[in-house]
């Protein structure tokens, strides 16, 4: 079965320092590109972090500070990788939680903007779990009948990634349907304004903080009683991205009153970003 597309997909996974979206960089980024008329592109970049890589993330996905050292920052590599996936909705294993947030990050500090407002994220892991509750190496087993040798190397990790959504196609295709917003909203676990879910919609699709003594109350209502919420999260170690919302969600707030204060408040925590 052939994927049903009216634009490309971009399959993609990370390797990385660690699991902190905010603070952990990309050491290996590999994207296999889906065209509409079933075309194929794919591309594997290892990436200098600028940082020492932690010996029990080595452990896990074999690559070395001297595997590295001679390569391109992601800064570097930057306007190549977004230029590939730009225009294009995301697919990946575990990918709406961890990858997207952090691929966000590292665009951010290469001064990309990461805009994927007209594009849809799928998680084939989260499909997975919804049907079967196991893990890359297990659905690939399960689901495609083949043994996961390499697993944790990127390019690896993507193919196969691309290989079970066909084949999670095929035995649900009575429950799935062929088609990227579908499969977009079936992956998604919960509807997030941000991608590291600190926002989220409620069901009167307001936005609302999703963690902390703040947890479930609109933005709107925590802007008119605690203003200086805003100042604590944009000098706090939340990912940029989130940041960026805020941001951007505050303004339009302040825009719709007319209140007078947001200028100076831009002007105050605008270096934050």
């Amino acid at each position: 079965m052939d994927l049903k597309l009216s634009k490309p997909i971009c399959f993609f996974d990370l390797e990385t320092t660690g699991v902190k979206v905010a603070e952990d960089r990309i050491v290996e980024i590999s994207i296999l590109k889906i065209f509409p008329n079933g075309n194929k592109e794919s591309k594997t970049w290892l990436v200098n972090p600028e940082r020492k890589i932690p010996q029990e993330t080595i452990d896990i996905h074999g690559v070395t500070d001297e595997k590295v050292a001679n390569e391109p920052t992601f800064k570097e590599l930057s306007a190549d990788v977004h230029n590939m996936v730009k225009g294009c909705d995301l697919a990946g294993y575990n990918s709406n939680k961890f990858d997207v947030p952090l691929l966000a990050e590292e665009f951010l500090r290469a001064d990309i903007e990461f805009d994927i407002s007209e594009n849809v994220l799928v998680d084939v892991q989260n499909i997975f779990h919804k049907m079967e509750q196991r893990t890359l190496s297990a659905a690939y087993q399960f689901y495609c009948e083949k043994d996961l040798t390499n697993a944790h190397t990127a390019a690896a990790d993507t193919l196969a990634t691309y290989e079970i959504l066909l084949a999670q196609l095929d035995r649900y295709e009575n429950d799935l349907e062929n088609d990227v917003n579908f499969l977009s909203e079936f992956s998604s676990r919960s509807k997030n304004v941000d991608f590291a879910g600190y926002i989220a919609y409620n069901e009167k699709n307001e936005e609302i903080i999703n963690f902390g003594k703040h947890k479930g109350k609109t933005l709107k209502s925590i802007f008119e009683k605690e203003p200086g919420y805003y100042g604590w999260v944009m000098g706090a170690s939340f990912p940029l991205y989130t940041k960026q919302t805020l941001k951007r969600l505050f303004e339009k707030y302040h825009e719709e009153k007319g209140g007078n204060k947001l200028d100076a408040l831009k002007n105050k925590f605008n270096s934050k970003l």
